[in-house]
């Protein structure tokens, strides 16, 4: 008795398959669509599957399996029929924080190294002063006096109030320009 290759064999098993995603969802689109989903998984693991066991059984597990990992999806979400919830939800376009960020990036460079490398230190790579003083071999009123210039010019080169608010979308450089005389 020769083994059926496992590619027919589950071709075999499609009507069945179909007829036991029916019963579970009582809706045919759905269950095509899960059927689909059946098979592509099957397919894609049929090095899995033992020849000369039950392929159906593992089919209609994997089936089983889809169907509850679906429902427990469709739990967690909301129902939002008349688009009340959704209506209420904005998005800042990406292109304000992109182009912001190029002009940051623009006023970093213009630093002196040494400022660049304390707001890296303290801003962006959360070292305390003392820790970046110590990582560059300075005192820590040193670091602070760098941190502190570095925040004002790169304010003054952004021309930003201390009334504006920069909004980037790197938290890290929100971090390395803070708030001229914050500590960080």
């Amino acid at each position: 008795m020769s083994v059926p290759d496992p590619k027919d064999e589950l071709i075999t098993h499609l009507p069945a398959l179909r007829a036991f995603a029916l019963s579970l969802t009582r809706n045919r689109a759905t269950a095509d669509d899960m059927l689909q989903d059946t098979v592509l998984k099957a397919w894609t693991n049929l090095d899995k599957f033992e020849p000369g066991t039950n392929m159906r059984a593992w089919l209609f597990t994997i089936l089983r399996n889809n169907f509850y990992s679906s429902t427990r999806k469709t739990n967690r979400e909301v129902a939002d029929v008349d688009n009340v919830f959704s209506d209420t939800l904005s998005v800042k376009p990406a292109h304000d924080g992109h182009l912001q960020m190029m002009d940051f990036k623009q006023a970093f460079a213009k630093l002196p190294v040494e400022q660049r490398e304390a707001l890296i230190l303290v801003g962006a790579s959360g070292f305390s002063y003392d820790e970046a003083a110590e990582t560059c071999g300075v005192a820590t009123g040193t670091i602070k006096s760098r941190v502190n210039r570095a925040r004002a010019k790169l304010t003054e080169l952004l021309q930003l109030d201390s009334d504006d608010a920069l909004e980037l979308t790197d938290n890290a450089t929100m971090a390395v320009i803070g708030s001229p005389g914050l500590p960080s």
